[in-house]
């Protein structure tokens, strides 16, 4: 887990140097290989969050959140 957290770390870093350097041309718009990194990048934060999300501990309080929720007066 920390070393999927530390690529990801690593990937947000660098595209957002590539995204820096890119600022200054005229040019707008991202090339392929960009989106092919920003994808990764997201893909991989969103693999973090689901594992993050679906532990035993995290679902127990989520599942209390919104059983508490639904139960409430109005």
């Amino acid at each position: 887990m920390k070393r999927a957290v530390r690529r990801l770390c690593s990937a947000l870093r660098w595209a957002n140097l590539r995204v820096r350097q890119r600022a200054g041309r005229g040019d707008e718009g991202m090339t392929t290989s960009e989106y092919a990194m920003g994808t990764i990048a997201a893909c991989a934060f969103a693999a973090v969050l689901y594992k993050i999300v679906t532990s035993g501990a995290i679902s127990d309080a989520l599942g209390s959140l919104v059983g508490r929720a639904l139960d409430a007066p109005f």
